[in-house]
């Protein structure tokens, strides 16, 4: 093995026996090497080795700090992870009141042995002829309504995500996406073998000169962007900013990926897929409408790209299954969807009044109508000692880091997932928050020994 690949592994051991704690500083790169004995060049490839395997954040100004909580060995599924935290302001799956009471009677039509017999067989990726009905018609939004001859059917929508990136990019291609994007798309770009390149963004989202200039540095294949209530700013673009977006794409021929899961939440906004129909991949799903353990993801794609795009779907096993398009048909043909829709709707509207009594003073970013707030920390805070004090106060916050595509470029943010809380755990959750964050982080005992560092 490699000498920085063995040191690299020495610090992986402190870090993991909490010798290196979160948050910690290591030292500068100069220094670390002459306490090694190792040149400085070999000293910046440890460093580089810790931050591609998840364990550290280097950040432009400011050094190299361990990470609060390093991935485990096999990193995570296509799913989110599950965390031990008694809150948990991770996960972000909404449930309304008398969710399953309404949810339950087209289940119960299923459940026919006649039914049964025929929603058990397999699906194609094109689904059935009223699922693509009901997908176009429940997808429709101001300026577009999807012609169902263009609707494919996926598990879930990240699924739906993976299966069109792998269409549109071959290993090794660029994608463009937000600086802060879907922790998710990070990973499953790692598995696909893409390279995600950050696009600087002002208050409407990235910047269409910015486009401009990542695709002549070296083609961009294929945009990655969330311009209705993205994750985790709650940013949604005007519609000046779609059109510009969306034609600097068409200028340069680049595939749009457009993810529009909470898109639900703010109605009213023009997808980019009517600006840009011939180029625009539109995702979405019901994971966050309904429920998420019988979820079905949606994909609307140009007509002349329907064929690759069912085929990455089969070839990856990310087709939905025909239980679940069957009972989507239904929630959407009696009303179900749009009444779990109006709830969240006013779910969303209550637990953003929380935050904003609970947290005020501090400076959050978020939108009235979204499930998940941003909270740019007070210094000297920063996001992943702050997410390993909330961890130990029994709250679990995803570290601004996670969002972050530029490793060197991290924000001293957390994301809030305002959904999955009772009402009254978010309040007390939001209230202890505040208080760690008035009280500034941790300090060591004086005397206390310095970890050390290999």
């Amino acid at each position: 093995m490699d000498d920085y690949r063995r040191i690299a592994d020495r610090i992986a051991v402190d870090i993991a026996s909490g010798r290196l704690s979160p948050g910690q500083r290591l030292p500068p790169q100069r220094q670390f090497a002459r306490r090694h004995g190792i040149a400085a060049s070999t000293a910046g490839r440890v460093y580089g080795e810790l931050v591609r395997r998840g364990l550290v954040v280097g950040e432009v100004g400011r050094g190299t700090f361990v990470r609060a909580a390093p991935p485990t060995a096999g990193g995570r599924a296509l799913t989110e992870a599950h965390t031990s935290a008694p809150v948990n302001l991770e996960l972000n799956y909404p449930s309304a009141p008398g969710q399953s009471e309404l949810i339950a009677p087209a289940l119960e039509a299923l459940r026919r042995p006649d039914v049964l017999a025929e929603v058990l067989r397999p699906a194609a990726a094109t689904g059935t002829g009223p699922a693509r009905e009901a997908a176009a018609a429940l997808l429709a939004a101001p300026g577009w309504r999807p012609d169902p001859g263009q609707v494919l059917f996926a598990g879930n929508a990240r699924q739906a995500i993976a299966a069109t990136l792998a269409s549109l990019v071959r290993p090794g291609g660029r994608v463009g996406v937000e600086e802060l994007t879907y922790p998710l798309v990070k990973e499953i770009a790692a598995r696909l073998g893409i390279h995600l390149v950050p696009l600087p963004c002002d208050e409407q989202g990235p910047r269409p000169d910015a486009l401009a200039a990542a695709h002549r540095r070296a083609p961009l294949s294929a945009l990655y962007l969330q311009p209705t209530l993205h994750n985790p700013t709650s940013r949604t673009m005007n519609e000046e900013r779609r059109a510009q977006l969306a034609q600097t794409a068409a200028d340069l021929g680049t595939a749009i990926v457009e993810d529009r899961i909470w898109s639900f939440l703010r109605p009213g906004s023009t997808p980019l897929a009517a600006h840009a129909p011939h180029l625009t991949h539109v995702v979405d799903g019901l994971s966050k409408r309904v429920a998420p353990g019988l979820t079905v993801g949606f994909l609307v794609v140009p007509p002349e790209r329907v064929t690759a795009v069912a085929a990455a779907l089969r070839s990856g096993g990310w087709g939905a299954g025909r239980f679940a398009l069957e009972a989507a048909v239904r929630w959407c043909a009696d009303g179900t969807v749009e009444r779990l829709v109006t709830a969240k709707r006013a779910d969303a509207a209550r637990r953003q009044r929380l935050v904003a009594e609970q947290l005020a003073g501090f400076t959050v970013r978020s939108d009235p109508q979204a499930y998940y707030a941003w909270w740019e920390l007070p210094p000297p805070w920063r996001a992943d000692t702050f997410a390993a004090t909330a961890a130990a106060h029994g709250i679990a916050v995803t570290p601004g880091p996670a969002f972050a595509v530029d490793p060197a470029r991290t924000p001293d943010a957390v994301r809030l997932g305002l959904a999955s809380a009772r009402e009254e755990a978010l309040v007390r959750a939001l209230r202890t928050l505040a208080d760690v964050a008035r009280a500034g982080p941790p300090v060591r005992a004086p005397g206390a020994p310095a970890p050390r560092t290999g």
